[in-house]
């Protein structure tokens, strides 16, 4: 090739190298979301949460820097699966017969679920696409498919996002649902990014802690949470993060979202438990970021504090964004929860339970080395627990 030749097909090789990354940055940049203004704008800076112009935490989180940047060097052998988890394959004719006993939870990996309780289909953080984030082609990948297509599914009363990092409040599946007959719950903010994904104004229930609304018989109530948002690095807190908490004519349900432990918990079960089932997070935890997500031990005590029976625990199995072993997080919360008599559900993704009536689970992950609680605590900042619920927890485990 001569030299002419050789600058000419260079040239043109970086061109469409530009507009190859211009098209993927462009479609990221619709994946960040949008910024809310105007009277929603007005509308989050009267919340109580509002401070100093943005959103922040009753009880601050805590990063520490150092522990992470060795928890770099030190990931689980066992951080990914070698082979895909035994996901169950939903046959969509399963939820024609509502459950008998008004209340079933389908599992779909991560912090997606599908509760039916008491004539009312919910749906929690849906996650459907290949990775999570802004790309399609660089982020944590899922490690098995949706156990059933998003057009396979029965009709949803309400979609219930906690907050808007890329694991929970995903561009792809809300913009395949954008024309569904549904209620959108999201906290504070967070209508903005749903607007300009497609989904109509009217679709779109926007809620601050302690705020409610009813589907049917279900009142959906957006309960608080210790977290964060952001979708880019110059956001930070400018949209609010929650739980939530489902009240039924029959059940109560606990979705946690991500949360670290916090006092407020004791509250929340004072107001709305007993719950029938906690779907607690108790996965992508780690020392050096300890009131971001609560880790097993901490999240069977957040059972505790919210009057729970049953203990799902959730946001574990489906991604990579930690560093421990991705069975770890189930292995701790039934070695805490057993002696402290905490039933916990503990089904293969896509199986349905109904709490009421759930038998023993036989464990369906391989068993694989993981570091206990005394190995490698999480320890939660500043949290004073209630004296009834100091006594489950080891020395290890008291700050």
């Amino acid at each position: 090739m001569n030299r002419s030749r050789f600058w000419r097909v260079l040239r043109w090789g970086a061109l469409a190298s530009l507009l190859v990354g211009g098209v993927a940055v462009a479609n990221g940049c619709v994946a960040f979301g949008k910024q809310a203004t105007g009277a929603r704008k007005a509308r989050m800076t009267r919340s109580p949460q509002w401070q100093d112009g943005h959103f922040e935490n009753p009880q601050p989180i805590v990063n520490h820097v150092w522990p992470t940047i060795t928890g770099m060097f030190n990931i689980s052998d066992h951080a990914t699966p070698v082979e895909p988890p035994p996901a169950v394959t939903i046959d969509p004719r399963h939820f024609e017969t509502p459950p008998a006993s008004g209340l079933r939870i389908t599992w779909m990996g991560h912090a997606s679920t599908l509760i039916e309780i008491d004539g009312e289909r919910i749906l929690t953080d849906p996650m459907w696409s290949e990775r999570a984030g802004p790309f399609s082609w660089i982020g944590p990948t899922r490690y098995y498919p949706p156990p059933i297509a998003l057009e396979a599914l029965p009709h949803i009363d309400a979609v219930v996002i906690s907050h808007d990092h890329y694991d929970h409040l995903d561009m792809g599946t809300i913009v395949a649902m954008k024309d569904w007959d549904t209620k959108f719950f999201v906290p504070l903010g967070i209508g903005a990014h749903l607007e300009y994904w497609g989904v109509a104004k009217e679709k779109i229930v926007e809620l601050d802690w302690w705020e409610s609304r009813s589907v049917g018989d279900v009142e959906i109530v957006c309960t608080p949470a210790r977290h964060a948002s952001g979708r880019v690095l110059i956001d930070n807190y400018a949209t609010l993060w929650s739980s939530w908490s489902l009240i039924g004519s029959k059940h109560r349900v606990f979705f946690s979202g991500d949360t670290g432990l916090f006092p407020g918990m004791a509250h929340i079960g004072e107001r709305y438990g007993p719950f029938d089932v906690t779907l607690l997070e108790t996965g992508q935890y780690h020392a050096g970021w300890p009131d971001w997500h609560m880790g097993p031990e901490q999240a069977v005590i957040a059972h505790q504090m919210l009057k729970g029976k049953k203990m799902f625990p959730i946001h574990w199995g489906l991604l990579t964004l930690a560093f421990h072993g991705w069975t770890e997080p189930i292995e701790r919360v039934l070695a805490y929860a057993g002696p402290r008599q905490v039933p916990v559900i503990d089904p293969r993704p896509g199986q349905s339970v109904e709490p009421d009536n759930v038998s023993q689970f036989v464990p369906w992950w391989p068993k694989l080395a993981f570091e206990t609680a005394e190995q490698a605590p999480v320890i939660s900042s500043g949290v004073p627990l209630p004296s009834e619920h100091q006594a489950p927890i080891p020395a290890l485990l008291t700050p």
